[in-house]
């Protein structure tokens, strides 16, 4: 097809440290989305603090890079999610560390997924004093999301989440709806569909 040729020319044409970093990150993407849309709700748990090995990994091998960090904070809060309880919210600051990191050093890397992936910490998160949960901030950083990346899949889906959870469902259907029009992501098909069916399942609830 015509986009895969599009990404070899592309890839073909980076330099080797920009192959790697890339090689990896296709890894982790790739295998978040297989955790957590295709493992049973049992076994992600398990699936996750393999994956957070690996985030952590490759965090330590391109220090100064943001999308690393991104994918580690996107990682550690999955996990957190799947871990549940007290226990989870040790994992969920050190998500939001690391997604702070990435911020400091590129706040549009990924289109933006640093503030998207803060944004929706910051609502699902309890406040204090068990979390640092805070609807404003998230309502800030999901915005700022948006302004980067205003057809993004995810921004878009986490933006139309947190207005159901503000008891906002008609503003939330307008986002909700977006992420079923998106275009999709070359190499995200898995991830694409899967937050997809999600935003069907809100849009049936409301």
């Amino acid at each position: 097809m015509k986009w895969i040729a599009m990404m070899l020319a592309s890839v073909l044409a980076m330099p080797l440290w920009a192959q790697d970093i890339q090689a990896e990150l296709v890894h982790i993407q790739q295998r978040w989305a297989e955790i957590q849309y295709r493992l049973p709700e049992d076994d992600r748990e398990k699936a996750f603090e393999a994956l957070a090995r690996d985030a952590e990994t490759f965090v330590a091998d391109y220090p100064g890079r943001a999308e690393p960090l991104i994918w580690q904070g996107i990682v550690l809060s999955t996990y957190a999610g799947a871990k549940g309880g007290l226990g989870a919210l040790g994992l969920v600051k050190e998500a939001r560390a690391s997604l702070e990191a990435a911020l400091d050093i590129d706040p549009e890397a990924l289109d933006g997924s640093a503030y998207t992936s803060l944004g929706s910490l910051y609502y699902q998160v309890p406040g204090w004093p068990l979390g640092f949960g805070d609807d404003s901030k998230a309502r800030s950083y999901l915005q700022k999301a948006l302004a980067i990346n205003p057809d993004g899949i995810d921004a878009n889906y986490f933006f139309g989440d947190f207005l159901l959870d503000q008891d906002e469902p008609e503003r939330a259907r307008v986002y909700l709806e977006k992420v079923l029009s998106a275009p999709g992501r070359p190499g995200r098909e898995l991830a694409d569909d899967g937050r997809r069916r999600e935003a069907t399942q809100l849009l049936g609830q409301r």
